[in-house]
């Protein structure tokens, strides 16, 4: 795994900036790794040839697309990773743009005689190919259904051998197999929800195919893979006897396949069991989800999502504070990667939810850098949160721009659709549960900002100063505030533990008719500050006399 670097429960920056190294960088390259050359393999190519995909039998492949497919089933036949990542990563991309950015890719019977028919190869390709259809087109019932049988071959393929198969895969390109995975059954369940859009043949189709991306199904998948490689044993530190454990392919897919558990649980919304998923992997620590930028993001967001629907809110700050401080460490790096986009995406939906985690706990201390940002990006809806007048508007607004797409795991009843049904029904309930949370939030800011004021109050006055008449409902929006204040706090080991603690920077208890008010607020240590001040001024004098 690498040396580790411990991380402290608070969130110490300057660790996270020495923990990155080149290779856990998207496109990084290698000094012996070869090329395909799309340019050079046709400097004459003209359009993009136009195919029946129904005729098999006439279509035509350009020159250039007939070298590429020979050429990545050879470096795949040879094992050689590097070549493989740079062909995943860049020549396909490439030629995607040049030849099929409005079309698919020719089905893998057209190429088949090409590399004779090798089934392993083929199965990868359609990956590439289904995968391209639901990136760049709009993918037909019948590819959806195609698309799930072609990941049932390539994961029985791994599953049902005695020893691993002779195969290797780089990271990059496991990890998105096994996202684009969860995409698609996410993507199919939120198909069939849409029952008002179906024509008869499709709600025919979609009744007699309900294996077709079912949730358990796709939970059996990962959990086989998790067991198949032994991942959980080896994060507990134990010797694995399997010769599953030691190669790379299963334990990189077994590893990817424990996050995305994470985030089928996170999208069923059972929080507490999408942590408890991931309890063996430390996330203080340098792991394997580092390997892959788009697995280490996603990990993040997931973990910190599920701490803020938990009303965990000091450890999502602290886990979207972590991966933003990341991001923007190396974002110099992926403006170059492929998926540039899709980390932009998330990286201001993580911003988005680091301003809802810090206006339900407003004194929780974050770096500068990220309070800057936050007040760049999202800066009136954080006033309208935080004011003594809670906007639910502005809290809603930010939950739809970053919550996961939920899913329903049931299809709906085809035959008898009740005159209430919401396709969006797993969404609104969570959108429900959330502003309930909030809603019952709502008068504690004002509370809070009161007691601040004073080291004793008697209940009468205080209720009067909230134009509160009932002291009776006073008093319980008190112990509200009490509550909420209080939650697990993690302070190490597996994501879901650790222990009661205030979060709050005014702590009070009621005796009789009086709140006595002890006021807790942290000093700032500007030590922290000048400390990293320094180690930054270094690095800038570090970089100036390597380019000198």
């Amino acid at each position: 795994f690498g040396p580790s670097e411990r991380m402290s429960s608070e969130l110490v920056y300057e660790e996270v900036e020495d923990g990155i190294e080149v290779d856990d960088l998207p496109n990084f390259r290698f000094e012996n790794a070869t090329q395909f050359d799309v340019d050079a393999a046709a400097p004459s190519a003209g359009p993009p040839v136009e195919n029946d995909p129904e005729d098999i039998s006439r279509y035509e492949l350009p020159d250039v697309i007939r070298l590429f497919v020979v050429y990545f089933q050879k470096m795949l036949r040879d094992r050689n990773v590097y070549e493989v990542h740079s062909i995943y990563e860049n020549s396909f991309n490439k030629l995607t743009d040049r030849y099929y950015k409005l079309s698919p890719w020719p089905p893998a019977e057209a190429i088949a005689p090409l590399v004779d028919n090798d089934q392993q190869f083929l199965l990868l390709y359609k990956e590439l190919y289904y995968r391209h259809i639901y990136s760049k087109l709009q993918p037909t019932l019948e590819q959806r259904v195609e698309s799930w049988a072609n990941y049932c071959d390539i994961f029985n393929l791994l599953l049902t051998v005695d020893e691993p198969i002779e195969m290797e895969l780089p990271n990059q390109w496991l990890w998105d197999m096994i996202d684009e995975f969860i995409y698609q059954f996410q993507a199919f369940c939120q198909f069939r929800q849409r029952v008002k859009s179906k024509t008869e043949d499709e709600i025919r189709v979609l009744k007699e195919a309900s294996q077709v991306w079912s949730v358990h199904k796709v939970m059996y998948y990962l959990h086989a893979l998790v067991d198949k490689s032994c991942i959980e044993v080896q994060l507990s530190g134990d010797k694995a006897d399997s010769p599953f454990a030691d190669s790379a392919l299963y334990k990189m897919i077994g590893y990817f396949s424990l996050i995305g558990l994470l985030r089928m649980h996170c999208l069923l919304a059972d929080y507490r069991l999408a942590l408890l998923t991931v309890s063996k992997i430390d996330l203080a620590k340098k792991g394997l989800f580092t390997r892959v930028t788009a697995c280490h993001i996603s990990t993040f967001y997931y973990v910190g999502w599920a701490y803020l629907m938990m009303r965990r809110y000091v450890d999502a700050i602290k886990t979207f504070s972590n991966i933003l401080f990341y991001i923007g460490r190396t974002k110099q790096y992926h403006t170059r990667s492929y998926q540039y986009d899709v980390i932009l995406k998330k990286n201001e939906q993580m911003y988005a939810l680091l301003a809802v985690a810090l206006s339900l706990c407003p004194q929780q201390q974050v770096d500068d850098n990220l309070i800057a940002s936050l007040r760049e990006k999202f800066g009136d809806r954080m006033l309208r949160m935080q004011s003594n007048d809670v906007d639910l508007a502005a809290y809603e607004e930010l939950f739809a721009f970053a919550c996961p797409k939920f899913v329903s795991p049931s299809p709906p009843n085809y035959d008898d659709l009740p005159p209430s049904y919401n396709p969006q029904e797993a969404y609104r309930l969570q959108l429900k549960l959330f502003l309930n949370e909030v809603h019952q939030q709502k008068v504690l800011p004002t509370i809070r900002s009161f007691l601040k004021l004073y080291t004793t109050i008697g209940i009468p006055k205080l209720a009067e100063l909230l134009e509160e008449g009932d002291e009776g409902t006073f008093r319980e929006h008190l112990q509200c505030l009490k509550h909420k204040t209080h939650s697990l706090v993690w302070t190490g080991g597996p994501p879901i533990g650790g222990h009661i603690a205030s979060c709050t920077d005014v702590d009070f208890y009621v005796d009789n008719d009086m709140a006595h008010v002890a006021d807790s607020n942290l000093t700032r240590r500007h030590s922290d500050y000048f400390v990293k001040q320094i180690n930054k001024l270094e690095e800038i004098i570090c970089n100036i006399k390597g380019n000198a």
